[in-house]
């Protein structure tokens, strides 16, 4: 078995809670699940450029290998770490179609999760102190500004937010609600855990945390997609 080392954000402030990032919680339930020993390490903010080759975690060190982003990982997993782990029990088109979902989650749910954290000023007070809070004094404040002014910038730019936060929660609210339809009843997305679960728990999961309560009420109020979304927590917690 070859030694597996993840990197990640500072830890969560939230005891329990896998990471600060959905693309790193998406990594650990995928390598709890396929039942393969790793390190979790945090990096410093300041340390990103020089430890993250594509400049975003997670990064998956595989006996010195380094595999970036979280779909790579997954990957690596399903075909050589794990073979099969999460595509074993699909016929081709079910396969396909978990993959869709799996980028469903990381292109439309995660920006949903940024508009919370980085434009609602009550979860980003919460949250702040998490993500700068090894980040020399005076380099902090100006760093954390720098930051989330580009990212408020993207979410513009990705007509995320241009007509304001109040359209885009409404919008959230639209998928939420065609998630709480889809939401099976029992078991998971495509019958037999895959990837569709793993990333769309990882995005979801991660806008129920207690630094993002607005989210997370609407999360709740869809008790059908709750209870997939414990299913799958529970399914991959180790």
């Amino acid at each position: 078995m070859p030694a597996l080392t993840l990197l990640d954000f500072p830890p969560s402030p939230v005891e329990g809670w896998d990471s600060l990032s959905p693309f790193v919680i998406k990594a650990v339930r995928a390598l709890r699940f396929a039942k393969l020993p790793f390190k979790h390490e945090h990096l410093p903010i300041l340390q990103l450029p020089f430890k993250a080759p594509r400049g975003q975690l997670p990064v998956l060190h595989i006996d010195g290998e380094v595999v970036s982003d979280s779909t790579a990982i997954l990957e690596r997993i399903d075909s050589t770490l794990a073979p099969g782990v999460f595509t074993s029990k699909l016929d081709a088109r079910g396969c396909a179609e978990a993959w869709l979902w799996e980028e469903f989650a990381d292109a439309t749910l995660y920006p949903f999760a940024l508009a919370s954290r980085w434009e609602e000023d009550a979860t980003w007070r919460r949250l702040k102190p998490a993500m700068f809070g090894g980040v020399p004094a005076p380099l902090r404040g100006g760093l954390a500004a720098f930051i989330r002014r580009g990212i408020r910038g993207r979410l513009v730019a990705s007509d995320f937010t241009r007509a304001g936060l109040p359209d885009c929660q409404a919008r959230f609210d639209r998928v939420l609600d065609g998630l709480e339809v889809r939401a099976p009843l029992t078991g998971f997305w495509m019958g037999p855990l895959s990837v569709a679960d793993v990333a769309l728990f990882a995005q979801l999961h991660t806008m129920r945390a207690p630094f993002s309560p607005s989210t997370a009420a609407k999360i709740a109020a869809r008790p059908a997609l709750s209870a997939y979304l414990d299913r799958v927590g529970a399914a991959t917690v180790s």
